[in-house]
């Protein structure tokens, strides 16, 4: 069963169509992750689910009912969508204390006094935040701060759990723990979410599908172990993970392999998509997949090494051959040089 079911939404804000017929379901338990870079119409899809945005066309339903419908006139407050919010400031009420907080919603909806103060120490409690109920926000972490506003929206258990860009106000470590703790709650809580965010890693350890957008259309979709290993576009190609680019001209192409020819050198690899001998290219590659290696052979490139970063668990070398700039990573810090470089064909995608 779909919790959430999108059909062709459209918007426009002045003159720009932000959203251009966006269609996908989520169904019971899952994540779904929208991901791409500012301006790509991700949280504009999020509020239109929300009821904080009217699509100008499109309908929209929310556990079998649709809460709304341009054609039909159709549009349900945000309030009486059944839907958990959590954004990316909190959102808290200052001049109340964490259970205040929490239970908010709950006497929104005219809920029983025992029965709120049941369900807030429950969710309280199981966010770790037990001892907490009587602070208030500015006596709280970063992280404690978004446990309440995810308590919050929990708390009236919700059909469906929005997010967006919920851990983008924690400092790196606290956002790399919090991924694992957040993925565990929403599954645990047998909740379907949608998830909003620009960190392509955050959105692969959280999410069991997909979107990236681009422009206010679905670039790819699918679980996250295909959006990054199969991409279908240059774009998707270059968005997710880091990425070695190497532009040139296609010299031939047998079925599925392509030789990509540029200043410096020709490599093989995969082709994506309709192409003809003699066209422009490009060709990408992941850097952790771009190794040194010990002597000449095919798919292997004299390069110089130019610097070695240090990043604690590995070093990062820049190298180059004429026009050509590539990264890889390696375990020790190497002497300035010349090495090989291997771009194994499977391991470089052709444009």
């Amino acid at each position: 069963m779909s919790e959430l079911v999108v059909q062709g939404i459209h918007k426009r804000l002045g003159g720009n169509e932000i959203l251009k017929g966006i269609s996908f379901e989520l169904k019971a338990g899952e994540v779904l992750a929208l991901l791409g870079h500012s301006g790509s119409g991700k949280t504009t899809i999020l509020r239109s689910v929300a009821g904080l945005e009217r699509p100008d066309a499109g309908a929209i339903s929310i556990g079998g009912k649709t809460v709304f419908d341009a054609e039909r006139g159709i549009d349900t407050p945000p309030e009486k969508r059944n839907l958990g919010l959590v954004f990316q400031s909190y959102a808290l009420w200052p001049n109340r204390t964490v259970s205040q907080n929490v239970a908010y919603g709950l006497k929104l909806r005219d809920a029983d006094r025992a029965d709120i103060e049941v369900r807030v120490k429950d969710i309280l409690e199981r966010l770790g935040l037990g001892d907490l109920g009587s602070r208030y926000p500015h006596q709280l972490s970063g992280g404690q701060q978004q446990r309440v506003a995810l308590a919050r929206a929990l708390v009236y258990r919700p059909k469906v759990l929005l997010l967006d860009e919920p851990l983008s106000n924690l400092d790196a470590k606290l956002r790399e723990e919090a991924r694992g703790w957040l993925r565990a709650l929403i599954v645990d809580s047998r909740i379907s979410a949608l998830y909003v965010t620009h960190d392509q890693v955050e959105a692969m350890a959280i999410a069991d599908r997909m979107f990236l957008l681009h422009l206010g259309q679905v670039e790819q979709e699918g679980t996250p172990q295909e959006v990054y290993g199969q991409p279908r576009s240059s774009l998707s190609a270059d968005f997710m993970g880091s990425n070695n680019c190497i532009k040139g001209i296609l010299g031939a192409i047998d079925g599925e392999r392509a030789r990509l020819d540029f200043a410096g050198g020709s490599l093989y690899g995969r082709l994506i998509g309709r192409a003809v001998v003699g066209a422009h290219a490009a060709a990408y590659i992941r850097i952790e997949r771009t190794h040194l290696v010990d002597g000449a052979g095919p798919g292997r490139l004299a390069m110089k090494l130019e610097t070695a970063l240090y990043l604690g668990e590995r070093w990062e070398y820049a190298l180059s051959c004429e026009q050509l700039r590539v990264r890889a990573w390696g375990p020790a810090q190497l002497p300035m040089g010349s090495y090989w470089v291997s771009f194994t064909p499977d391991d470089l995608w052709i444009f």
